[in-house]
C-alpha cells in the first residue's frame, strides 16, 4: 500500500499474521433489581407468615440493602407467625424489644400480645403492657382476650378492690366464643361455681365437655408427625385418653424461662410474691396474695382455674394431701420426739 509521500508500508507476513481479536466485556447483570417492589414484598411476607424462629426474619434484613428496606415493610411484619415471635428471655434486648415494636406498629396482633405480656409482668410496665394487650383483643386475638380476663379476675396491677368478675366473665366469653381451650374451660368453672355470673351447673358442664373436646382435636396429629406424639408430655384427658399436651404460647414460654433466674426468683420471693404453680404459665403475683391457693393442701397457688385443672391432671392430683393430715402427722412427729428425749433422759439418770 502507498502512501501520498510514496513511501510504500511493507506488506506483512500472511503467514504468520492474525488481525487483533477484540475481548468482549462481560456485563454482570442483576436481575434481582428488576424484580418489582410488589412481588418482592408478597414473596418476603410468605417467609415471614412461615418462619419458625426470629432469626428467619431477621436474616431477611442482613442480606443486601434492598432487602433491608423491604424486609422491614409493615406489610412483611404484619404477617411473621407465631413462631418468629417466640424471644427466648436469656436473648432479650433492646434489639428484640425494638423488632416487638415494630411488628405490633405494623398491625400484627401476635407481636402486640406477646410484648404486652413481656411488659405487664416481666418489665413492670403494666399501662404499656395492658395497652398492647387490650390492642390485641380488639382485633379478636383469643390468647389476649383471655389474658385479660385473669387481670379483671384477680385485680393485676391493682389493688383487691379493683376486680371485675363481670368483666372477667364477658372477656372469657369472647375467647371462648373464638375456640380458646383455657377461655372455654374457665367459663365452664365459673358457670359451675357460680364465679361473677349467674350459677348454671348444666352450662358450665356442657362448655367442659367442648373445651375437652377441642383438647383432642388440636391433639390429634398429621399423618406425618405421628412419630413423634411419644416424645411430648402426655396429659390423662378428662374422657379417659391421654393426649399430647400442647406447646405453651411463647409468651408464656418466655415468663417462665425469665422468673426461672434464682435472681428473679429471690427478687419476687423476696416481696412476698409467689409464682403460678403450672410451671409452663408463668404469670407471677403482682400484689401480694393475688391468686387463689389449693383449697385442700394450701400448698399450690394458681393465676386461674384452668391453670388449676391442668395442674391438677399433670402432677397435682397425686400431691394433695389435706392439711389437716400435715397437722396430725407433725403432731405425731413432735410426740416422737418428746418420747424420745424422755427416754434419752432416763437413760442418763439411770
Amino acid at each position: 500500500m502507498q502512501t501520498r509521500s510514496g513511501s510504500v508500508y511493507p506488506k506483512p507476513d500472511t503467514e504468520y499474521y492474525s488481525p487483533p481479536s477484540r475481548k468482549r466485556r462481560i456485563v454482570a447483570v442483576d436481575f434481582f433489581d428488576g424484580l418489582p417492589d410488589d412481588l418482592v414484598l408478597s414473596v418476603l411476607s410468605k417467609i415471614s407468615s412461615s418462619a419458625h424462629a426470629p432469626s428467619d426474619v431477621v436474616s431477611i434484613t442482613m442480606t443486601c440493602k434492598r432487602m433491608n428496606e423491604l424486609g422491614t415493610n409493615p406489610m412483611v411484619l404484619s404477617k411473621a407467625s407465631v413462631r418468629s415471635m417466640a424471644v427466648r428471655a436469656k436473648k432479650w434486648s433492646d434489639s428484640a424489644d425494638r423488632f416487638l415494636k415494630r411488628c405490633a406498629d405494623a398491625g400484627s396482633l401476635e407481636a402486640a400480645y406477646t410484648l404486652g405480656m413481656i411488659k405487664f409482668y416481666c418489665l413492670d410496665s403494666r399501662s404499656a403492657g395492658a395497652a398492647l394487650m387490650a390492642r390485641a383483643a380488639m382485633g379478636s386475638h383469643a390468647a389476649a382476650l383471655y389474658s385479660l380476663a385473669i387481670v379483671q379476675f384477680n385485680g393485676s396491677g391493682g389493688c383487691k378492690a379493683h376486680k371485675d368478675l363481670r368483666a372477667g366473665v364477658a372477656l372469657c366469653a369472647r375467647s371462648a366464643f373464638l375456640g380458646h381451650v383455657d377461655a372455654l374451660r374457665e367459663l365452664g368453672h365459673c358457670l359451675q361455681d357460680g364465679y361473677g355470673v349467674r350459677r348454671n351447673v348444666a352450662e358450665g358442664r356442657r362448655f367442659l365437655l367442648q373445651a375437652n373436646a377441642r383438647e383432642l382435636a388440636e391433639a390429634a396429629p398429621p399423618a406425618t408427625c405421628q412419630g413423634q406424639i411419644h416424645q411430648q408430655q402426655q396429659v390423662r384427658s378428662d374422657f379417659g385418653c391421654d393426649v399430647p399436651l400442647a406447646e405453651p404460647h411463647p409468651a408464656n414460654r418466655f415468663m417462665a424461662e425469665w422468673f426461672a433466674a434464682a435472681a428473679r426468683r429471690k427478687e419476687v420471693e423476696a416481696g412476698g410474691l409467689r409464682l403460678c404453680s403450672l410451671a409452663r404459665c408463668g404469670r407471677p403475683e403482682t400484689r401480694r396474695h393475688e391468686f387463689r391457693r389449693c383449697s385442700v393442701c394450701g400448698t399450690v397457688n394458681y393465676c386461674s382455674r384452668a391453670c388449676q385443672a391442668l395442674h391438677w391432671r399433670l402432677a397435682h392430683k397425686s400431691e394433695c394431701v389435706p392439711m389437716e393430715q400435715w397437722a396430725d402427722a407433725a403432731a405425731a412427729v413432735a410426740a416422737a420426739n418428746a418420747d424420745l428425749a424422755v427416754a434419752d433422759g432416763g437413760n442418763v439418770n439411770d
